[in-house]
């Protein structure tokens, strides 16, 4: 038999999963799609693998993303989860923080969501550090076994997570207790806050350290079942996970690290536009990803992804890496509805069962896939490459019955204020990404993907003045493609709380190699040599008495005069401006990273330039240029080459996605077969 040389990406979304093979030898991309499965999402993997027919004893490697983990929070799907604490402490999760969405700033009858561990499922136990690490009172072991004894036995949690005042600074306590509760229920599940990070804010660790419990055993039963699945099949090669914050980890890491995985579907996506961003040569990309559920967009700047290192989960707080996606509820499978007389659409989704109308599942309600199928952008016998016909009559019925009617419109109307009023939420989201945090959309490329990125991305770009947009091949398959690229990678943290100008730099150059030798361990179990380990050192930064703060990365040499220059050219081009002011470390940050080979982006031969060769038909649809029905070139992507170009109004179907190009936009096709849409004047 020969060696392995295929690679698996595979990316559970709300509605459908992807499934991409890359061939190591040829270069060559195979794609395809399945439904999402959700009592069982593990068989939904296995379905997608199916369809797409790859010998999985071929594969070297198989890398998924997921987002079960959010779904679980978001459902309260979890195990019942206690917590320990220390004595006096027991409401730090239940109190929280006083702020209120914004949505809801004037809603003086505003409830939060109920919470995921009720009060009876709480214990304090014997045992206190100071702020500065030192202890005040012994851990009471007896207090523990006590405490683990009432929430297992008389409360009948399965998880425990276990998080101590000051903890970030000195552990032992932590673990002390751990290793107790583990020898009398060692069938309990226990996740211990400083084994997940090591930071400050003992109610946002408490809430890190409570949704990786309450998510972590319905996580490693999904993985469980999925790695028996691909074993049965014959996989023998490397499973990797995706990371929120980009990058990957093993699946036994991953195990004993669930939320880092909550955003990591989306997270694929960005690793794939990063990686795009250096090959075609476009610093300042918009990423913009529509799935069956929700719209996720996200800021590369000079070849970089925006990160944060703080999500968010529901309202609870996760002191764990991510990147700054913007995420709204709108998406091929956002259902339309009449709130009083007014349009809205999401955020609440047919999702996968029984999905849109169109799809004949006994779905009821119209939705976006249904508006599109309504305003002739979607051929119903071309649909998932014509494996899935769509009920076009009754997609128009829907929308007839429950939005055109009461409000006395077409139905064409309708499906067109449903697309109207999704543009609306849309440029709201990029709005906050871009001028509100001093980007200009302008200078930015946008990159359209998921199954109905490329539907609404030429519209967007009009309505924001952006130059361009990219659509890539598979676009609905776009995250799987990026998480071929993903290197492994883990992040470590420290709290520092001191001032740069008084800091002992030999002191924070040893809790940086402290950082790095965990950050090498953890690289060497996931199989990467120490050797070829690569480490980088951030610093995370803010004015004296400021509360926002920035990442600065800094050098093996430590020189607080290069690091202010640093930290204050990002202040100025965020800003503004930057200021006489002191400025105070608050955490230092270490991430490993272990190179993978990256998919290479093949560029094609050039065609002739006449794009009537890829020419299907002509067929009426809406058009937001003219805001009529008229005629549309309908082309197919994959006999699309290098050199053609053509104007709007178009459609170019490649089964699992369709481009949408109204009037007053440009087509040109790029060497890797890339789609570069422009206003008419403006190509680039």
């Amino acid at each position: 038999m020969s060696d392995p040389h295929l690679r698996l990406a595979v990316d559970i979304g709300g509605t459908f999963v992807d499934a991409m093979e890359l061939n190591t030898r040829t270069n060559e991309v195979r794609f395809r799609k399945a439904s999402t499965t959700p009592a069982r999402p593990w068989e939904g993997v296995l379905n997608a693998i199916e369809a797409l027919g790859t010998d999985l004893s071929q594969v070297e490697l198989f890398i998924h993303g997921t987002t079960l983990g959010l779904n679980a929070v978001l459902e309260r799907r979890g195990e019942p989860t206690g917590i320990i604490t220390n004595d006096g402490f027991r409401d730090i999760f239940l109190i929280g923080r006083g702020n209120v969405p914004a949505e809801h700033m004037y809603d003086f009858q505003y409830q939060r969501p109920e919470s995921l561990v009720q009060r009876r499922y709480t214990a304090g136990v014997t045992g206190r550090l100071d702020y500065k690490g030192r202890v005040v009172e012994e851990l009471d072991p007896a207090s523990v076994r006590a405490a683990a004894r009432t929430l297992v036995e008389e409360q009948g949690v399965k998880s425990i997570a276990i998080c101590f005042l000051h903890s970030f600074l000195d552990p032992t306590h932590e673990r002390a207790a751990a290793a107790l509760i583990r020898e009398a229920y060692p069938e309990v599940s226990l996740s211990v806050s400083t084994d997940i990070v090591r930071e400050y804010r003992e109610y946002e660790r408490t809430s890190t350290t409570v949704l990786e419990a309450y998510i972590r055993p319905i996580f490693e039963r999904y993985v469980d079942h999925l790695e028996a699945g691909l074993a049965e099949r014959g996989f023998a090669g490397r499973f990797l996970i995706m990371r929120s914050g980009g990058g990957s980890m093993t699946s036994t890491v991953a195990k004993t690290s669930p939320t880092h995985t909550v955003l990591s579907g989306p997270a694929g996506g960005i690793v794939g536009a990063a990686y795009l961003a250096e090959t075609l040569g476009r610093d300042n990309l918009l990423t913009f990803d529509i799935g069956g559920t929700s719209l996720d967009a996200c800021v590369i700047e000079r070849g970089d992804p925006v990160a944060a290192y703080e999500a968010q989960l529901e309202h609870f707080p996760l002191l764990i890496p991510a990147y700054d996606i913007r995420t709204i509820g709108a998406g091929g499978g956002s259902i339309a509805w009449l709130d009083r007389g007014l349009l809205k659409v999401g955020p609440q989704s047919a999702g996968a069962d029984p999905g849109p109308v169109c799809y004949g599942r006994g779905g009821t309600r119209p939705t976006v896939t249904d508006a599109a199928v309504a305003l002739g952008y979607v051929d119903p016998d071309r649909f998932l490459g014509g494996e899935m016909g769509l009920q076009a009559e009754a997609a128009r019925r829907a929308l007839d019955e429950q939005i055109a009617q009461p409000l006395g419109l077409t139905p064409v109307a309708a499906a067109a204020g449903i697309f109207d009023v999704l543009l609306a939420k849309t440029v709201g989201a990029v709005r906050q990404i871009t001028v509100e945090r001093g980007h200009d959309p302008r200078v930015f490329s946008l990159l359209a993907f998921g199954g109905a990125g490329p539907l609404l991305a030429p519209l967007l770009a009009r309505e924001m003045g952006i130059r361009e947009v990219v659509v890539p091949y598979a676009p609905s398959g776009f995250s799987a493609w990026g998480m071929l690229s993903a290197d492994i990678v883990n992040d470590f943290s420290r709290t520092v709380l001191a001032n740069l100008d008084d800091i002992d730099l030999d002191d924070l150059a040893g809790r940086f190699a402290e950082a790095e030798q965990e950050a090498v361990a953890s690289l060497g179990n996931q199989g990467v040599p120490a050797e070829e380990a690569i480490l980088e050192r951030q610093l995370e930064l803010r004015y004296l008495g400021q509360e926002h703060s920035m990442i600065v990365s800094v050098g093996r040499v430590l020189d607080p005069a290069a690091i202010r220059a640093s930290f204050e050219e990002l202040h100025r081009a965020r800003y503004g401006h930057a200021m006489e002011n002191q400025l105070q470390i608050l955490n230092l940050r270490v991430r490993g990273i272990g190179r993978t080979t990256r998919p290479e982006l093949a560029s094609l031969p050039a065609g002739d330039g006449d794009p009537k060769r890829a020419l299907l038909a002509h067929r009426d649809a809406y058009d937001f240029g003219t805001r009529e029905v008229v005629p549309f070139a309908v082309y197919d992507r994959a006999t699309l080459a290098p050199g053609d170009t053509f104007t709007g109004p178009a459609l170019i179907d490649e089964g699992t996605s369709t481009t949408v190009v109204p009037s007053g936009q440009r087509v040109e096709v790029d060497q890797h077969g890339y789609l570069l849409v422009t206003l008419v004047g403006e190509a680039s």
